[in-house]
């Protein structure tokens, strides 16, 4: 492996976009790509889960495509190109990888675990960030299943168990002891759900949304507390 491949790829991107090339190319924006971008994601997916290697690799190829058609119009108006898009991400990888890359120093960080290593990544992220809330980040845009897991995941990362919302029921506890698979569980709700004429999409936005302005609402609490006690003691 040598990168020719992705050397190649820039150049055909390049004349595909260039006069004389593509019309249908050349008139793609940022904006008109996302639904691109969004279905060859789910195609990758599908792609993994079916275990097949060429079909991965294809799909891995319009995922690849959307990542340098999107650098390829950037570079037109100077914002950035591949190679910056390649080496930022190169970067954060060392940044975020202190157990493995030695500081200016020489230093390394220990990190015996993977849960260690998720530990670090989330702080230096939220570090290099300077998020203020455990919501920041996490796209509204996400299908709300995956923001809600998202977010009680940052919830356990950040040790804040007094932000997780206690909303399993004796009974789901229960079954789940009894070894009721998970996903029968599950695909019970959403049988309930549909059975009362409640549309479970919508009721899982709805939930995302409340789980995002209760965790807010509590940060906000526990800032006033530390904000009130730090002015005490001045």
């Amino acid at each position: 492996m040598n990168g020719s491949g992705l050397i190649r790829l820039i150049e055909v991107m390049h004349k595909l976009r260039a006069p004389g090339g593509c019309p249908w190319d050349a008139e793609q924006t940022h904006e008109s790509l996302i639904q691109y971008l969004i279905e060859e994601t789910y195609e990758t997916v599908d792609a993994i889960d079916s275990a097949d290697a060429e079909h991965l690799k294809e799909e891995l190829g319009d995922l690849l495509l959307q990542v340098y058609f999107h650098s390829e119009i950037a570079s037109e108006t100077g914002k950035f190109n591949i190679d910056d898009v390649a080496n930022g991400i190169a970067d954060k990888l060392i940044r975020r990888h202190p157990h493995v890359f030695p500081d200016a120093a020489g230093q390394i960080v220990a990190a015996e675990t993977a849960a260690d290593v998720e530990a670090n990544w989330q702080n230096l992220k939220n570090a290099e960030k300077q998020r203020e809330s455990i919501t920041d980040g996490v796209p509204t845009a996400l299908p709300p299943l995956t923001q809600i897991s998202k977010l009680l995941q940052r919830l356990e990362n950040a040790s804040r168990p007094h932000l997780v919302p206690m909303r399993a029921t004796a009974a789901v506890e229960t079954a789940l002891m009894d070894g009721v698979q998970p996903a029968d569980l599950v695909l019970a709700a959403i049988s309930a759900l549909r059975a009362q004429g409640i549309d479970p999409e919508s009721e899982l936005r709805t939930t995302a949304l409340r789980l995002r302005a209760e965790i807010q609402s509590d940060e906000a609490k526990i800032a006033a507390v530390l904000k009130k006690s730090t002015s005490a003691t001045e």
